[in-house]
């Protein structure tokens, strides 16, 4: 019984972070799952929860995938010892098929591929990135919409069972 309430609480504790805006601005279409290539201050700020993925994409150049506008924060700690950049650009580590889906993906007019959350996998952190298409205002209108009416079909469906 110990080890189920333990296990759940690691499901929910291996978000390290989440690009709200790239669903609410995109489409989301295929998700991948990537390594990401970090120096050791970046995984201690991590682990402290010091990361915004707000304006961050991916990039494919010279068959490689890159995370750029990632903001990881360095710890006061460390910022002293190293030349920090919270904003540098990190590698991707996909496998050649995926690259290759991305990369013909990306070619086509309206598709860009966005990084989507940062989370813990065992003692790794792996980045969650997706093919995407762009949303005219009008679909984020409808969008809102829908999530309001889920939001009131909940209230209702609560009120009933308390009667």
């Amino acid at each position: 019984m110990r080890a189920m309430a333990s296990r759940k609480a690691k499901k929910s504790d291996n978000l390290i972070a989440r690009n709200k805006r790239a669903s609410f601005d995109y489409q989301l279409l295929e998700t991948f799952e990537a390594g990401i290539a970090l120096h050791g201050w970046e995984v201690k700020s991590l682990r402290m929860g010091k990361a915004d993925l707000g304006d961050s994409y991916v990039l494919i150049k010279d068959g490689e995938a890159w995370l750029l506008g990632a903001q990881i924060t360095p710890l006061n700690t460390v910022s002293t010892h190293f030349v920090t950049d919270p904003i540098r650009t990190r590698k991707l580590l996909l496998h050649k098929k995926q690259l290759a889906a991305i990369l013909a993906a990306t070619a086509q007019k309206g598709q860009t591929c966005v990084c989507t959350g940062l989370y813990w996998k065992g003692h790794l952190v792996k980045a969650r990135i997706a093919l995407a298409r762009g949303k005219k205002s009008h679909d984020k209108r409808d969008t809102e919409k829908e999530r309001d009416w889920n939001r009131q079909k909940q209230r209702i469906i609560r009120d009933n069972v308390k009667q």
